[in-house]
């Protein structure tokens, strides 16, 4: 009996190494580094699993047994599961240029809903002061202006504004930008702070580096600006590097396992019982707001959420959906 080709039983092309194209197609669309780095992972994944075979000889079958053992064998979480999807998907579609029609037969893990460890305003407190210098100025930044992580590592000198009390965030989750605030209090240390980094920028220059990476093709329209004031990161790393692609000696933001470390460290010290983290401080921002009847609607625009079903999950915590129910024990035993 005859069967139909696999239509993603293709030759294996000829050209550049799988990977590198996996990299053009992702900078070509300007996706974050993150991006291109959780795609390498997974594709590279994919590959051990089937043996060293190239995806181009593998098939739908091939495509569907890799994730489904993510989720039946793995035990993979519903989000990581989506992410390998995402990044097969990538592969075959854009890369590979071939029909994803099967995705609909992958076995996909069971979403879950849980709530985010949110710290009351005395824990808050509790955790700053356990931070100093630049840590505690990131942490406060993360808790008094809703920023990710990376979104405070990854700021710009020109995109803060300390007179305007408001920070810009430059692509974002979902390359989006958006303006929130600066907390009146982080505006003198981070001031100081700034006179610090500027110092030590005019040093790097003197010494023929003082470079950063720029964003997209903007290296190649202005070649000095990498160099400018304005460009320079807020929170840049304690060493330089030598870009291999320029020969340019360069200074990067701060890594985030640093900060990740130090609050983690600062967590224990605190004698903190919830598993809070950098990201719980952005949780904490949104659920502070609601608690002070600031409106949803102007919470998701703070935080950057395409969908205000996101910012929701906070009144969920709150644990009054918006209408400030009281229990009955309090009536009762009061």
């Amino acid at each position: 009996m005859d069967h139909e080709p696999d239509p993603l039983s293709a030759r294996v092309p000829e050209g550049p190494r799988l990977l590198e194209r996996v990299s053009h197609e992702v900078r070509v669309r300007h996706y974050s580094r993150r991006t291109e780095e959780a795609y390498h992972a997974w594709v590279r994944r994919f590959v051990l699993f089937h043996g060293k075979r190239h995806p181009a000889s593998l098939g739908e079958r091939d495509v569907a047994r890799f994730l489904t053992w993510l989720a039946t064998e793995r035990r993979v979480s519903a989000n990581t599961q989506s992410q390998a999807l995402s990044a097969i998907l990538f592969l075959y579609r854009d890369v590979l240029q071939l029909d994803v029609g099967w995705v609909q037969d992958v076995a996909r893990a069971k979403p879950s809903r849980r709530l985010p460890v949110v710290l009351t305003r005395d824990e808050v407190a509790a955790l700053l002061r356990r931070l100093h210098g630049t840590p505690w100025l990131v942490a406060a930044l993360l808790y008094g202006s809703g920023l990710r992580l990376l979104e405070a590592l990854r700021l710009r000198v020109k995109d803060v504004e300390p007179g305007a009390l408001q920070l810009t965030v430059r692509s974002g989750k979902g390359a989006k930008d958006r303006i929130t605030m600066l907390p009146r209090a982080v505006r003198d240390p981070l001031r100081r702070h700034l006179e610090t980094v500027r110092l030590q920028h005019a040093q790097d220059l003197a010494r023929g580096a003082g470079r950063v990476e720029l964003p997209h093709a903007l290296a190649l329209k202005f070649p000095s600006a990498g160099r400018e004031w304005g460009w320079q990161w807020v929170f840049p790393a304690s060493r330089t590097y030598v870009d291999t692609a320029t020969g340019e000696r360069r200074r990067h933001h701060l890594h985030e396992t640093v900060m990740q470390r130090t609050v983690r460290d600062a967590v224990r010290r605190s004698g903190l019982t919830k598993p809070a983290s950098c990201h719980t401080l952005r949780h904490s921002f949104a659920t502070h707001l609601l608690e002070d009847g600031y409106d949803i609607r102007t919470v998701q625009e703070l935080l950057g959420h395409r969908d205000v079903g996101t910012t929701m999950i906070y009144t969920h915590v709150l644990n009054r959906g918006g209408r400030g129910v009281m229990s009955p024990a309090d009536k009762v035993l009061s």
